[in-house]
């Protein structure tokens, strides 16, 4: 598929599996303040506000941290096709985990498998998005664009659904939601992987001749430094961003049920739907960013 409007058909894979993994992310992590703090005879595990949002502190730095070794694995070790699917395969089964019984000891199971599966899939599905294009293609900017609008799409449901099926019937449900969207979006990525993305990804980075060490060895050019100076700058001001936005699923969604009036009627909107604002604002807006 040539041009430069038109995109590989790897592409639209590869937004799919995003959207569900991120369906299965976020509706996870709608779920994940109330399931700490509400009552053991309200579904939840009882723990105290403080040491919950520490919990949810802890596991969301580390679901941040982990992309860097799962991405240096998958260069040197794996390939990121591979990579991908341990990731999908380990963060299903820490859904389940959280789904199978009330207790700690499956949410601690359930976390660390997320904080481990996320390491090796965030990193290197957006790789692979890439590699589909040559050095320089004009299409590769809306190509990203679009990946983007799978991650806001899953973000946007997520919290509907699974906050749905929480106060209809209870965490676990949701959580086993979560853990079938990620199924879902793995059983596709299987299927069609071979297929629509080729072999993309599933080539790893070999430790290099001579020649390659003598050029990693080189002095960085110009352009080079200021590259890597941009990334840290970036880096230094995403730190407060994220700071911010995490607070949607701690202490903003336990303001959101205490102090929000929430009821149309006699129906009151669960407070894990919340979450769904930004991205519904994401992918309105988002068009209109692209144009300009």
């Amino acid at each position: 598929m040539k041009g430069i409007t038109r995109h590989p058909s790897g592409l639209y894979l590869l937004f799919t599996v995003e959207m569900w993994e991120r369906f299965s992310y976020y509706g996870m992590r709608a779920l994940l303040i109330f399931y700490l703090t509400k009552s053991f005879v309200d579904g939840g595990l009882g723990i105290d506000e403080k040491s919950a949002s520490l919990i949810y502190g802890i596991f969301t730095g580390l679901v941040y941290f982990t992309p860097i070794i799962g991405g240096w694995l998958a260069d040197r070790f794996l390939g990121q096709r591979l990579s991908i699917e341990i990731g999908a395969f380990t963060m299903m089964l820490g859904q389940f985990c959280l789904a199978a019984e009330q207790s700690t000891t499956t949410l601690f199971a359930g976390l660390t498998l997320l904080i481990i599966g996320n390491g090796f899939f965030k990193p290197n599905i957006s790789v692979i998005v890439g590699q589909l294009y040559e050095p320089h293609d004009r299409r590769i900017d809306s190509a990203f664009t679009i990946f983007y609008m799978g991650i806001n799409i899953g973000a946007l449901f997520a919290p509907l659904v699974t906050g749905f099926l929480a106060e209809t019937f209870c965490y676990r449900a949701g959580f086993m939601a979560a853990g079938i969207g990620l199924l879902l979006g793995l059983i596709t990525y299987m299927a069609l992987g071979n297929r629509l993305l080729g072999d993309h990804g599933k080539l790893i980075k070999s430790t290099g001749s001579a020649a390659d060490e003598s050029r990693k060895n080189a002095p960085l050019t110009k352009t080079e430094k200021d590259r890597t100076a941009s990334i840290f700058i970036i880096t230094f001001f995403v730190i407060f961003f994220f700071a911010g936005f995490e607070q949607a699923g701690s202490s903003l969604s336990l303001y959101a049920d205490k102090f929000i009036d929430r009821s149309i009627g006699s129906w009151e909107i669960p407070a894990s739907w919340f979450q769904s604002i930004n991205p519904l604002f994401i992918v309105l807006l988002a068009p209109l960013f692209s144009w300009l």
